[in-house]
């Protein structure tokens, strides 16, 4: 017998919530309610608008999908599983266990067809404003009058908690300016978070009025529940606005089905309980006794959506081979910058810089970046309203705004957090590779994204200048001490500090080849000396994180001088003064611990001798972390208080930054078995 329609409807989307309630569960864990309220949502969004291939998750014209409340993952492995992808019935039964593919929030890279990395609230809602930029910025590069081989929509699903969070304001009032018409966002407005109902702090706000404000397209669906009509209907008219991106609000009703929990708080983060479950599958017509039980109509009528995929990703392969037929070079050329290839030569303009020179390294980083700019064209820039003083414009690359998308400069406004987000959602959607820039102590603003970047592996490139106490007369605000340790202790990220401008140049050839997860770049704003590289060893020893710069003309070293960035070229000046003095030194340049600690363990004691124990680290920052480096009988010459207002080379100085000082740190370790921080 046929099942009607609705009642099919009715059946699939109750299929989702059970198995969500199932998958909590069993793992004693997890957070059924949104997955319960927002199923018809995501239902009608996978049945009937979403445009994806399970047999083929990567296809590149695919649309993304991005459940930015990472908590409700139950919702898209239940979706994911009944649309066809890659994940068995044996994986939602696994929920979140040790070595499963359905964690407690969605993980890029894990699970085959999971776009992003989600469950810090507000990411996943500035991740696709990312995907939606790098979808027009594709589009316009490579796009010609009939043959269109980039053109697919952005989806995500947001909750309460992720409109909460300021993150996603800065994300949405961006979209708005850019017009990104091909982004929606399904919000699921259920008035529920962990502690209680939000009308306390957010629902007696005026979202659509906001969203509205920000430029976008909004619709409200009353019954999120049961208008099956309205709700399908709404997503639909998100993808028929063409000039504004779409927000619609849906009023649910969160853990929907519970008959004693359903619209409180405690059916948002705990499983429900053997007993509620079992009146939860009851009220909706399922045999309590069973588990993860799937109706056969369910499966066909969710998989009938396979098909529809597979003729959207045929259909786009049609098209592209008549677009290699007609533009061979273009089509060569979008296939590399998917896969990020470098093209030839890429690196063969970079600057070369001359002792003698004095610049600032942001200046030496500007340069670099424009001269790999002019070659490769997938590498895209942004900046927080500073990038006239930070260097990181790409100069002839234009602006990116709502009338032109061949722009390769995204001006992100005061919105640092925003930006890394953004960035890595355009890292995420592949074809660009992003840069960031701003301030050095404004990373602060940025460090949630850049530890979902760091966790996702994504080739975000941050370029930060004024870089230490030498910022001056703007104090101690400006002045950052605390950020490259507190950088160094994220798992995945690589921070590079050089010491003068050839070194800067390295980082880029470096950063360049480096995909792994988020590099941190970061230069100065004052006047830093060209190192004379016929005296001392070549820039290229960046590239093992550190290397011996200069060593003693006569004599084995006694003590090693170890630095970062413009403190090198003051290590250098306690280097010379020392060996007149007759005291042999060793200057390691140490732009990047994370690199140098992942040397062979040959090379690091051949920089680093262990039978060297007198040694003395300079960098104007705090002393944490330097022990890994300079041990018990080292001395650390760092700055452990915030900066202050004056001239830069006055603050350097006062706080301990001068060839007195380090000839003296380095005088010390000869006379204490465990000399003190200076």
């Amino acid at each position: 017998m046929t099942v009607p329609s609705r009642s099919l409807d009715e059946l699939c989307i109750n299929t989702i919530r059970v198995l969500a309630a199932d998958m909590a569960q069993k793992a004693n864990s997890g957070h059924p309610g949104l997955p319960m309220g927002a199923a018809p949502m995501g239902y009608f969004l996978w049945l009937n608008h979403l445009v994806h291939d399970p047999s083929m998750p990567d296809w590149p014209d695919r649309d993304r999908f991005v459940l930015s409340p990472g908590h409700g993952s139950m919702l898209q492995y239940a979706l994911m599983h009944l649309s066809g992808h890659e994940l068995s019935l044996d994986d939602l039964k696994a929920f979140r266990q040790w070595g499963s593919r359905t964690p407690g929030h969605p993980e890029f890279r894990l699970t085959p067809g999971v776009e992003a990395t989600t469950g810090p609230l507000g990411q996943g809602a500035a991740n696709v404003v990312g995907m939606a930029i790098a979808e027009r910025m594709l589009a316009s590069r490579f796009n010609r009058p009939g043959h269109e081989i980039v053109d697919h929509f952005t989806w995500a699903i947001v909750s309460d908690g992720d409109l909460m969070e300021g993150i996603s304001a800065e994300a949405a009032s961006l979209a708005g300016q850019l017009r990104l018409g091909k982004l929606a966002c399904l919000y699921d407005a259920n008035d529920v978070s962990l502690d209680g109902p939000t009308s306390i702090t957010f629902s007696a706000e005026n979202v659509a009025q906001r969203y509205e404000a920000y430029g976008w397209h909004v619709q409200v669906v009353k019954d999120g529940d049961n208008d099956y009509e309205a709700i399908d209907g709404a997503i639909a008219r998100c993808r028929a606005e063409t000039s504004r991106p779409s927000l619609v609000i849906f009023k649910t009703t969160i853990g929907y089905g519970s008959p004693n929990k359903q619209g409180t708080s405690a059916a948002h983060g705990a499983p429900l309980g053997i007993d509620e479950v079992a009146l939860t599958k009851k009220n909706l017509g399922w045999d309590p006794d069973k588990h993860f039980h799937i109706p056969p109509e369910a499966y066909a009528r969710l998989r009938s959506a396979i098909e529809r995929g597979k003729r959207a990703r045929e259909d786009w392969q049609r098209r592209f081979a008549a677009y290699e037929k007609a533009f061979p070079q273009l089509a060569q050329e979008f296939r590399d910058t998917l896969a990020g290839k470098l093209p030839d030569g890429w690196d063969s303009a970079l600057p070369v810089f001359q002792p003698g020179e004095s610049q600032p390294t942001r200046n030496a980083s500007g340069k670099a970046l424009n001269a790999i700019a002019r070659r490769v064209p997938w590498l895209v820039g942004g900046d927080a309203d500073i990038g006239s003083s930070t260097k990181s414009y790409i100069h002839d690359g234009g602006w990116f705004d709502a009338t032109n998308s061949s722009g390769r400069n995204i001006h992100f406004g005061v919105r640092e957090h925003a930006m890394m987000a953004i960035a890595n959602g355009m890292a995420y959607h592949g074809g660009v590779r992003p840069l960031v820039s701003t301030f050095f102590t404004f990373v602060d603003y940025m460090r949630p994204a850049i530890r979902v970047a760091a966790l996702a592996r994504l080739p975000v490139i941050c370029v930060f200048s004024h870089d230490s106490l030498a910022v001056g007369e703007d104090g101690p605000t400006h002045q950052p001490v605390e950020q490259l340790a507190s950088l160094r202790l994220m798992p995945n990220v690589k921070v590079v500090r050089p010491a003068d401008p050839n070194e800067s140049v390295e980082a880029w050839r470096w950063v360049m080849t480096y995909t792994d997860g988020p590099a941190i770049l970061v230069f100065t704003r004052q006047n830093v000396p060209v190192i004379d590289r016929s005296r001392y060893a070549p820039a290229s020893g960046l590239h093992r994180g550190a290397y011996v710069l200069a060593d003693p003309a006569n004599a084995p070293p006694q003590v090693i001088l170890i630095a970062t960035g413009s403190e090198v070229s003051l290590a250098i000046e306690a280097h010379e003064r020392l060996a007149q003095e007759g005291l042999p030194t060793r200057v390691v340049s140490m732009p990047c611990w994370e690199l140098f600690a992942q040397q062979p363990q040959a090379y690091r004691d051949e920089v680093l001798p262990p039978h060297i124990r007198r040694r003395v680290s300079v960098e104007a920052g705090v002393s944490f972390g330097w022990e890994r480096w300079v041990g018990e009988q080292g001395v650390i010459v760092g700055v452990d208080r915030y900066g202050a207002s004056a001239p830069g080379e006055v603050a350097m100085d006062k706080l301990g930054f001068n060839v007195q000082n380090v000839v003296e740190a380095v005088r010390r370790t000869l006379h204490s078995p465990r000399p003190a921080a200076s």
